[in-house]
């Protein structure tokens, strides 16, 4: 098994089904990424550079699924969050019914093009 499917096997069913769902995204809108488990969280690569990483964050109950060039997007501002880190803008989801799927499609679209 996997590193990556260990790390989600591990987390609450509300983390899993979240993981799961943006993994599906992104593997779905970017073919070729490559899933890791680097930093202690799970990483996508593309193009051999770190593109998005799924980071939950038990303690405030959401999943942070952070974009490597995130200042670089200029869709969906109002959603996407910087607290105060330089290059990565992310996305919070704190269940799976609570975003739009077109938000997060857009913004893994946008990321994609910025490669």
């Amino acid at each position: 098994m996997k590193p990556t499917d260990v790390y989600i096997l591990k987390q609450s069913e509300t983390f899993q089904e979240i993981l799961y769902y943006v993994i599906s995204a992104v593997e779905q809108e970017v073919p070729g990424t490559v899933l890791l488990y680097k930093w202690g969280i799970p990483y996508f690569y593309y193009n051999r550079k770190p593109f998005c990483y799924l980071a939950p964050n038990k303690k405030k109950g959401y999943v942070d699924v952070g974009f490597a060039r995130g200042f670089q997007l200029k869709l969906h501002q109002d959603v996407l969050v910087d607290e105060n880190r330089n290059t990565v803008k992310s996305l919070r989801y704190f269940e799976v019914n609570s975003f739009k799927d077109s938000t997060l499609r857009d913004v893994i679209k946008e990321a994609k093009s910025l490669y």
